[in-house]
């Protein structure tokens, strides 16, 4: 019976506590972790999850999470795309374009897909 109590107290704090883990703090970054956002964006062979960081309303840095696209050509993605958003605020990421990789446009639309729905869930819940 008390072992009940202890179980049910602990899902009553966790059901109190804020958010739902797609925004985390890390190292004074706000985190945002699109895998649950963008479970339906397909790369050329599955999702492609992304941590976008931000800091002071900027994104400082986007990393690739796990996911099953041809190494090869999601590093050029990640080369070419990534460092194009570093810097730019929030609003200004959501109304610019950043362009496709030739050779892997599947897996560049999904990476601007999870940044679009990363960044729009940032500025609804920050």
């Amino acid at each position: 019976m008390k072992k009940l109590m202890i179980v049910g107290v602990a899902l009553l704090l966790m059901s109190m506590t804020k958010g739902d883990g797609v925004i985390t703090k890390e190292n004074g970054f706000d985190v945002v972790n699109t895998t649950t956002l963008a479970k339906n964006v397909r790369g050329y062979r599955g999702t492609t999850p992304l941590k976008i960081y931000i800091k002071k309303n900027k994104i400082e840095r986007i990393e690739a999470l796990k996911n099953r696209e041809t190494p090869e050509y999601f590093q050029q993605v990640e080369n070419a795309m990534f460092p194009k958003w570093k810097g730019m605020t929030v609003k200004k990421a959501l109304s610019s374009e950043v362009d496709c990789v030739t050779g892997a446009t599947l897996s560049s639309r999904a990476v601007q897909e999870n940044v679009k729905r990363g960044l729009e869930y940032y500025q609804k819940n920050k």
